[in-house]
């Protein structure tokens, strides 16, 4: 029974040293975490932003929990114009503050960061944020103003936009139909040019269908023509014609199979050299 009290005294003293270690671990991080802020603070009043956002940074490494650093490191990263990278920072500022004063604080430059990357909209909301935890601020209040008007604006600009697309889309399907209507209303003139025509031809066939027809009608009126026409006589030729005639004809089928051999030749292809 000893023994046990004996073991339990001395878990309980080993314990008690953690948590005392702990505590002091704790209190010196936190202690550490002040005097990095402090340093952060002397360089940002020298307008050092940089160097004072790396002392800031620090301080939440050894608190990360430490809304007054991670505030002043948003302000830091505001002052550098990083905008994007200085809203989460008051973003956690606004989640861990325990008061609402500095809840509306870190609001509000939430809202001035989301102005200056006209993000319109979520500056409007963050500005509201920081109206409901200090209804007070008139500052705050003409910012919400401004932000609304320049997001009214915003949203005319793409409506205006939206229709003006609208309207071009629309002209260009009128132009396109009136181009086809054009293209079709030419297809049919062609059409009903080619049936004019074709009907112009079969007229004209028709008319000499006729004249060939009238032409026809009277055979014996033709052959009363055709025997009017003097009919061409007989000639008869004398021995010296019949022989120069057929010297004539010899000399001209020389003349002819002489042409015939060059086309031969002509015809015929050279052997070439290989070039290779």
């Amino acid at each position: 029974m000893k023994n046990l009290q004996y073991i339990l005294i001395v878990f309980l003293m080993l314990f008690s040293s953690k948590e005392i270690l702990a505590q002091k671990d704790s209190i010196a991080l936190q202690r550490q975490a002040r005097k990095l802020l402090r340093q952060g603070n002397e360089l940002y009043s020298k307008k050092q932003f940089t160097d004072a956002s790396v002392a800031y940074q620090k301080s939440l490494s050894n608190n990360s929990n430490y809304d007054k650093a991670s505030y002043n490191l948003g302000n830091a990263f505001y002052q550098n114009k990083n905008f994007k990278e200085a809203v989460p920072q008051y973003e956690l500022t606004a989640k861990t503050a325990k008061d609402k004063f500095t809840k509306a604080e870190a609001f509000h430059n939430i809202g001035n960061a989301m102005m200056e990357q006209k993000q319109y909209q979520p500056a409007v909301d963050a500005y509201k944020n920081s109206l409901r935890n200090n209804p007070n601020d008139d500052e705050t209040r003409y910012n919400l103003a401004v932000a609304q008007k320049l997001l009214e604006k915003e949203n005319q600009d793409n409506k205006d936009d939206k229709n003006k697309d609208n309207k071009d889309n629309k002209d260009k399907k009128d132009k396109d139909k009136k181009d086809k209507d054009d293209k079709n209303k030419d297809k049919d003139k062609d059409k009903k040019d080619g049936d004019d025509k074709d009907k112009k031809d079969d007229k004209d066939k028709d008319g000499k269908g006729d004249k060939d027809q009238k032409k026809n009608q009277d055979p014996k009126k033709d052959e009363k023509k055709e025997q009017q026409k003097p009919k061409p006589q007989q000639g008869k030729m004398s021995p010296q014609q019949i022989k120069q005639l057929l010297e004539s004809l010899n000399n001209e089928e020389k003349k002819t199979q002489k042409k015939m051999n060059a086309k031969k030749a002509k015809g015929k292809k050279v052997k070439q050299e290989k070039d290779w």
